[in-house]
C-alpha cells in the first residue's frame, strides 16, 4: 500500500471517529506525527479525549490542527487570550506560526494559561482558531535559545516540506519478509570519545549518536565511510543520547556528506548542542584548526531536528519505534530505548548516565515495558573505579575553598559549560546562603552562564527538589547575586589582579577556552588552587596536569610559552555526571526486565572489558565489549 493510500484509508477511519459535524479537510504525515486539519478546531477543543482516543485507535501521534482560513488575526488573537487568561499568569510573549497554526504563548506561570484539566487551553482554542502552545518565559534570557527560534520561525515553509518528506519516509510500506537486527559499532567502543552506533534492521538504518573525540587527531571521527552506514542518504534517522561533543560533535557534517534525514533529542539537547557546536567550530577556527563544518551545516542539522520528550513514544522508522527517558548526566540527556518490529526486538542504549540523584537530576530510569539487550557505558567501569558520595565531594570542595580563600589565594575550576558548572553553582550557592562558605564572588567564564540560562529554561527536566526550591519556596540558585558573568579580557584581568575568588571556566578538560588565560596568569601561584571536578579524557591538558606536569606549553598569539604550574591541584571526585563502578553493577542488577544481553562501550579498553566481565560473573548475563567496526547480531 502506497502511503497516498495509507493517508485516504486513516483520513477514513479519522472522519468516523469524529463526530459527524466536524469536518476534516486535510490529513499528512509530518515528521512521526499524523496531523489532521480541520476547519472546525473549536468543536474539537471541546472534548479533550476525541484527540487521544484518536492516537490510540490509530497507534499514531496525532495532532489536529486548523485550516488556515479559520484562523483569527493574530491581533486580534492576542487580545482574546488576553481575556481569558487570568492577569497572574505573566503573559510575556506571542509567536504566531502561520504554517502549522500553533501559537506560543509565554508565560511566566504556565499552568494558569493552561487551566484545569486543559480547560483554559480548549477555551482559547475555541476563541482564536489557533492552537495554544503553553511554555514557561524563562528567568534568564538564553540567545541561543531566542536565535534557534527565531532561525526556526524564518524556515517554517521549508522545514514544513522536509517533515512531510521524513513523515512519509516513515510510513512507508515494510518490503522485506525477513527479520533480523543488527548493532554496528562505528566509534566509542574500548575508548571515551567519538560515540557512534548503527542499530540496522532489513528496513532501516538509525545513527546513535555522532561524536568527535576533541583530545585526539587520529581518531576524532567515527568510521562514517564503511559500507553499513555509506552512502549517509539511507540512513533513516539520527537520535542523539545528549548534547557533549563526544556523542553529537560531528552531527552537522552529516549532512554536508549527503544525509537528509531527521535529528531526534530532547528539546534541551536541541539548544545545547546547538550551543556547543558553535563553540566548538569556534574554537578550531580560533586555533587554526580544521574545521569539520561551517555554521550553515549546523543551521541545516537544527532544520531537520525533532524534539520528543521523555516518555512519549514515537514512530522513526517503518519497523522501529523510539521512547527516549531521563539519564540523570546532564540536562535533556536520555537512555534511548528502540522497539524493532511488532514485538521482535528491544534495545535500550544508555548513553551517559547517573544512576545517582544529584543536585540537578533524579536517577536514570531504569524500567522498561521489554528490554532484550542494554548497550551501557563503562566510563569507570574498572573495579577500582569507585567515587565518593555527592555528600562527601561537596565537603571535599568546600574544604578547598575555605582553605585557599584563607591563604589569599584563587580556585580556578576547569568545568564543562553543560553538567559539572551547574552542579557546583548550586553546591557553592547553598554553602554561601547557608554561611558554611563566607560570601566571595563566584565568576562564570566561557559559555557556563549561556548554558545556566538554557537550564533555567527547562525546570521540568531538573529533579523535583530544585524546582520546588525554584516555583514554591522562591529561591533559585541559579540566579544568586554571588555569580558573575564574565565577558571581556578586562574584566578577567581584574579578576587575576583582585581579591579571593572562585572562577569556574571552560574548557572541562583543560584543552581550549578561557581556562587557560587563567592557568597562565594563576599557575605560577602556590596560593591558588585548580580544582578538577570532571573526567580528562588520555591526550588533553587536563589529564597532563592531573598526572603531575609542573610545566605546560600554551600558545599564546602564535607563540608558544612554557607555564609553570606551582598552585596546588586537587582532584575531586563525586561531581562526574557519570555512573561509577557501583552505580553501574546496581544499575545491571536492578534494571527491568532482565536484559539477555549487555554490551558495554564508553569508557577505555581495560573498563569495558572489566566491567563486562564482572557483569557476566555477577548475573550470568552474556556480555561484550566490542572493539570499533564489529557487528553484533541481536536477533
Amino acid at each position: 500500500m502506497s502511503v497516498e493510500e495509507v493517508l485516504l484509508e486513516l483520513k477514513r477511519r479519522v472522519q468516523t471517529k469524529l463526530p459527524p459535524n466536524i469536518n476534516v479537510t486535510g490529513i499528512e504525515f509530518e515528521g512521526p506525527e499524523l496531523v489532521i486539519y480541520t476547519d472546525d478546531p473549536r468543536r474539537l477543543a471541546d472534548d479533550g479525549e476525541i484527540v487521544r482516543s484518536l492516537a490510540k485507535d490509530l497507534r499514531k501521534r496525532v495532532v489536529v490542527r486548523p485550516d488556515l482560513k479559520v484562523l483569527a488575526d493574530p491581533e486580534g488573537a492576542v487580545k482574546k487570550i488576553q481575556q481569558v487568561v487570568p492577569p497572574e499568569a505573566g503573559l510575556t510573549n506571542y509567536y504566531f506560526d502561520g504554517e502549522t497554526g500553533e501559537v506560543v504563548i509565554e508565560a511566566e506561570k504556565p499552568g494558569l494559561v493552561i487551566g484545569r484539566h486543559g480547560a483554559t487551553l480548549r477555551e482559547i482554542t475555541k476563541l482564536i482558531g489557533w492552537t495554544p502552545k503553553v511554555v514557561r518565559t524563562p528567568p534568564v534570557r538564553s540567545s541561543t535559545i531566542a536565535n534557534t527560534k527565531e532561525y526556526l520561525r524564518s524556515v517554517q515553509s521549508e522545514r514544513k516540506e522536509i517533515l512531510k518528506t521524513i513523515g512519509r519516509r516513515i510510513h512507508r510500506d515494510v518490503a522485506s519478509k525477513d527479520q533480523w537486527v543488527r548493532i554496528t559499532t562505528l566509534g566509542g567502543c574500548r575508548e571515551v570519545g567519538r560515540s557512534c552506533m548503527l542499530l540496522s534492521t532489513p528496513e532501516s538504518k538509525i545513527i546513535v549518536d555522532c561524536g568527535v573525540n576533541v583530545g585526539s587527531d587520529d581518531s576524532a571521527t567515527p568510521y562514517l565511510y564503511v559500507p553499513e552506514a555509506y552512502p549517509l542518504n539511507q540512513i533513516d534517522a539520527v537520535v542523539l543520547t545528549h548534547a557533549h561533543l563526544d556523542h553529537a560533535g560531528l552531527v552537522p557534517m552529516l549532512y554536508k556528506y549527503g544525509y537528509e534525514g531527521p535529528i531526534y533529542c530532547t528539546p534541551p539537547t536541541r539548544d545545547l548542542f546547538v550551543l556547543l557546536q558553535l563553540d566548538y567550530i569556534d574554537i578550531a577556527g580560533r586555533e587554526g584548526k580544521r574545521m569539520p563544518y561551517e555554521s550553515a551545516m549546523i543551521r541545516e542539522a537544527l532544520k531537520h531536528t525533532i524534539t520528543l520528550n521523555y516518555g512519549d513514544v514515537t514512530d522513526i522508522a517503518p519497523d522501529t519505534k523510539l521512547t527516549m527517558h531521563n539519564a540523570g548526566h546532564i540536562l535533556g540527556s536520555s537512555i534511548c530505548h528502540f522497539h524493532v518490529g511488532d514485538g521482535l526486538y528491544n534495545v535500550a542504549f544508555t548513553g551517559d548516565f547517573k544512576f545517582e540523584k544529584t543536585r540537578l537530576f533524579d536517577p536514570a530510569v531504569h524500567t522498561f515495558p521489554r528490554l532484550e539487550t542494554l548497550v551501557m557505558e563503562a566510563t569507570y567501569g574498572g573495579s577500582n573505579s569507585t567515587q565518593p558520595s555527592r555528600k562527601e565531594a561537596e565537603g571535599r570542595l568546600l574544604k578547598v575553598v575555605r582553605d585557599t580563600i584563607k591563604r589569599g589565594g584563587k580556585v580556578i575550576i576547569p568545568a564543562f559549560a553543560v553538567g559539572r558548572s551547574q552542579e557546583v553553582m548550586i553546591a557553592l550557592e547553598e554553602a554561601i546562603r547557608k554561611k558554611s562558605l563566607e560570601e566571595i564572588s563566584v565568576y562564570l567564564d566561557g559559555m557556563i552562564y549561556e548554558a545556566t540560562a538554557i537550564h533555567t529554561t527547562y525546570p521540568e527536566y531538573l529533579n523535583n527538589e530544585l524546582r520546588d526550591l525554584i516555583f514554591h519556596k522562591g529561591i533559585n540558585p541559579f540566579l544568586s547575586e554571588c555569580f558573575v558573568q564574565v565577558e571581556t579580557s578586562s574584566q578577567r584581568s581584574k579578576i587575576v589582579d583582585g581579591d579571593p575568588c572562585v572562577v569556574l571556566a571552560t574548557s572541562g578538560m583543560m584543552n581550549g577556552g578561557p581556562i587557560l588565560e587563567y592557568l597562565k596568569a594563576l599557575g605560577p601561584d602556590e596560593r591558588n588552587t585548580l580544582v578538577i571536578v570532571g573526567y580528562q579524557a588520555e591526550g588533553t591538558l587536563g589529564r597532563r596536569i592531573q598526572k603531575g606536569w609542573n610545566e605546560i606549553p600554551l600558545s599564546a598569539e602564535g607563540k608558544t610559552q612554557t607555564v609553570k604550574i606551582n598552585l596546588e591541584v586537587v582532584t575531586v571526585d563525586g561531581f562526574s555526571g557519570h555512573s561509577d563502578r557501583n552505580q553501574l553493577m546496581d544499575y545491571v542488577r536492578r534494571v527491568y526486565p532482565k536484559p539477555s544481553r549487555v554490551i558495554t562501550n564508553h569508557g577505555d579498553e581495560s573498563n569495558c572489558l572489566d566491567l563486562a566481565s564482572s557483569i557476566y560473573k555477577k548475573h550470568r548475563i552474556p556480555t561484550m565489549a566490542p572493539m570499533n567496526l564489529e557487528t553484533v547480531r541481536l536477533v
